[in-house]
């Protein structure tokens, strides 16, 4: 890795990037533009924060991915977490409940973090800890769900809260979607992405790329289909085999270029739109920017992985800070032992070396 990058610099400058895109792609709801206009002042704020710990020594990322429960009501196929047992159908006893997640959202804030996906399971089966979310309007929000518990309750509360905006599950057109997700699915999503619209409330769309729908996730019908509907952000994600059966789903080097290059493509003839691209978007960053690097993992339980893809934790938020979950013997061992440099196979890096990852943990 050149050792002249500056991952904060690169960080910092993706989420002054994201915050302008989602003005922009604003700019005809008054409302929400007005919500984006304060919450890029608190951003810069916040980055100022991070900054200032930078010069002191300590390395604070702007992003944090929280799941906020293990419980998920749909059997998606190849879904990575119920392969690891991270997802079940009745979540356990024992995980974080609102107010700890408040304690957690609280210290995030102070320290300058601005964006905490929530995640899950199925995060909208927690309207708890969502409605503590919504008391933090400092802090972005986006809200990684399939979409099948949006009610008039929680459009309520989106309206009112402009710091959660639904980031919902779609694979495709309906036979795709379908296909992986349970029939009636796509319908669903469809649905709610109008009544969202209808009430002048934003989304975006997460998108699994495999070998299999990566033209059809990228086709300009498909794109269109999702922007006419309201929607103004797209979020790429690599598919991660998790059995041998899987891989070739996986995307290779010649799917991750075309992929780069229609993302290229649409970020310039699209602007209605925000496209990310994980961990396409990592390449400039000089490699993976999980472990504290550029964001880490907190599981519904408390333990603070490196990301959700590598569940291995030494640190719990329930008898520790998050900075001291930052300072975690893992979490500097990943980051100083080059373990986040590497290319790899599919969406996740400290996958591909989870032999390597767990003996770091047995030392």
């Amino acid at each position: 890795m050149d050792q002249a990058f500056d991952i904060q610099s690169y960080m910092t400058q993706g989420v002054e990037r994201v915050v302008g895109d989602i003005i922009k792609a604003t700019f005809k709801n008054p409302k929400e533009s007005a919500y984006m206009a304060r919450f890029a002042l608190a951003s810069r704020a916040a980055s100022k924060k991070r900054g200032k710990a930078e010069s002191a020594g300590e390395h604070i990322p702007p992003f944090l991915i929280a799941s906020i429960t293990s419980r998920c009501n749909l059997h998606c196929a190849g879904c990575y977490s119920r392969c690891s047992h991270a997802t079940v159908d009745e979540a356990p006893v024992g995980q974080l409940t609102a107010d700890e997640w408040l304690r957690v959202f609280a210290e995030a804030d102070e320290m300058g973090i601005s964006f905490i996906l929530l995640a899950g399971g199925e995060p909208m089966l927690r309207r708890d800890i969502i409605e503590a979310a919504g008391k933090r309007p400092d802090i972005l929000f986006p809200i990684f769900t399939n979409g099948t518990f949006l009610d008039e309750a929680y459009f309520r509360l989106l309206d009112k809260c402009r710091n959660l905006v639904p980031i919902m599950s779609i694979e495709g057109g309906k036979k795709t979607t379908d296909e992986r997700r349970g029939p009636g699915i796509y319908d669903r999503l469809i649905g709610n992405m109008d009544a969202l619209r209808e009430r002048g409330l934003i989304f975006g769309a997460s998108v699994t790329v495999t070998t299999r729908n990566i033209r059809e996730v990228t086709n300009a019908d498909f794109l269109k289909n999702l922007s006419d509907r309201g929607c103004k952000a797209v979020i790429f994600v690599e598919f991660v085999p998790v059995t041998d059966d899987s891989r070739e789903l996986a995307p290779g080097d010649v799917e991750r270029e075309y992929l780069a290059g229609e993302i290229g493509r649409l970020r310039r003839e699209h602007p209605e739109m925000v496209y990310i691209s994980f961990p396409g978007d990592e390449k400039s960053s000089g490699g993976c920017v999980a472990a504290g690097r550029g964001f880490f993992h907190i599981n519904s339980h408390g333990g603070a992985e490196p990301c959700p893809f590598s569940p291995y934790s030494d640190i719990n938020v329930r008898t520790a800070s998050l900075r001291e979950a930052l300072r975690s013997p893992l979490f500097e061992a990943l980051r100083e032992g080059g373990f986040l440099d590497d290319d790899h196979a599919g969406g996740c890096v400290l996958y591909e070396k989870r032999a390597q990852v767990e003996a770091l943990l047995n030392k």
